[in-house]
């Protein structure tokens, strides 16, 4: 079944090189690329470097690393409501560095890889493992892979002490050529996180009833806005179904992928993801990818714009996830997200290409008014890819 794979390349690969591939004995890839993700307004900016490679050596495996850096600046929404003394947005800067590296080996149909990780901003430092397998069978028409994935991070809490964070993925999935033109595959991820859950810079106000002094010996009631940082409970359920099809159009020397993406979890939030791309060759190496992506979720059980009317006593200022939950986070809200755009692979040689990538990102809120956020929480931003990479 070798001239399947065949067939099928160079369309149903990964436009933007993906570091995971498999590589032809004693090869080497190396992929630079640089990121621009701007939000409308001003607002957030991120900045991001990557470098990638992946060298086989035959008989002995392969290995494959990326690094990372991300510069982000700009201001992104509290949690705190709109038109009154406290501030809607926060001033964020930071760099984040991060480094991956991957040991595969192949033991006849099965192909084990082992994955470390690691990455440190200001406030976050994240530690990851990665276990995979992956085995070919029905005279290689058939790919079956599974998984563990461990994260050990440490979060870092403005005038608190450093909290602790785990997140355990357990994966399958199996991918299956139905002929020389056609691939599908379904994935199932089972997530789980505990520790501390909460976005340190993510908070909920309340209107207080202060008692002052009237001067004749009596009080008057002023109501004041406090914040109070944000409580999520302390663990997460996670399950993620993804299908995939892929199909090449022989005529038209293109093929098209539609993804449909469904996941749930026990904080209520149910979400959907569809997308569509078309892969395109003009000439010998020129290759135009159009794609259009749909995402929509509920909010969670949890979610509220503010605390005024939730019977919660006086906020903790060391939320650990016990008693009633509460988060005015726009990202755990009702709300719809649309994005387009094109990316492209230009082969330049032999050995060097081109890669770039354009696409548009808007999000908004839905459903009712108490199950999504004010309007200018939600981002709209324009995403810029630009990459050299290189094949000896």
């Amino acid at each position: 079944m070798k001239s399947h794979r065949i067939a099928l390349a160079p369309l149903l690969l990964p436009v933007v090189p993906a570091s995971a591939g498999t590589l032809s004995p004693e090869t080497q890839r190396y992929d630079l690329s640089y990121q621009l993700y701007q939000e409308d307004d001003d607002r957030m900016k991120i900045e991001s470097w990557y470098v990638r490679g992946n060298a086989d050596f035959g008989d002995l495996g392969s290995f494959r690393f990326q690094y990372l850096n991300d510069a982000i600046s700009g201001a992104s929404p509290t949690g705190a409501l709109s038109g009154g003394v406290q501030p809607f947005y926060v001033e964020l800067e930071d760099v984040r560095e991060g480094i991956l590296g991957a040991y595969a080996h192949q033991f006849g149909d099965h192909r084990v890889e082992m994955e470390l990780s690691y990455s440190e901003e200001d406030d976050y430092i994240s530690r990851g493992l990665a276990l995979s397998d992956s085995v070919e069978l029905n005279d290689k028409n058939t790919t079956l892979s599974f998984g563990v994935n461990l994260l050990d991070d440490t979060v870092k809490v403005p005038m608190l002490d450093d909290k602790q964070k785990n997140s355990f993925d357990f994966f399958t999935g199996v991918s299956q050529i139905i002929d020389k033109n056609t691939i599908v595959s379904a994935n199932l991820t089972l997530g789980y996180n505990d520790g501390y859950l909460n976005d340190p810079y993510k908070v909920v106000q309340r209107t207080d009833i202060e008692k002052v002094p009237d001067g004749l010996g009596g009080t008057i009631d002023v109501p004041v806005v406090n914040l109070y940082r944000e409580n999520r409970p302390d663990s997460r359920f996670r399950q993620v179904l993804q299908l995939d099809g892929l199909h090449y159009v022989e005529p038209a020397k293109g093929a098209v992928e539609a993804t449909l993406r469904l996941s749930n979890d026990d904080y209520g939030v149910f979400s959907q993801t569809a997308q569509i791309e078309w892969r395109q060759e003009v000439g010998e190496k020129l290759l135009l990818v159009p794609f259009f992506r749909f995402y929509h979720q509920n909010d969670a059980d949890f979610f509220v714009r503010s605390l005024d009317g939730l019977n919660v006593g006086t906020p903790s200022p060391d939320p650990d996830g016990s008693g009633v939950n509460y988060s005015a986070d726009y990202r755990l809200s009702s709300l719809n997200t649309i994005s387009g755009g094109l990316r492209l692979n230009y082969q330049i040689s032999d050995h060097f290409g081109l890669s770039a990538a354009y696409e548009r990102y808007v999000m908004e809120g839905t459903g009712s008014s108490s199950s999504q956020s004010e309007g200018q929480a939600y981002p709209s931003a324009d995403i810029w890819t630009f990459g050299l990479n290189a094949e000896f």
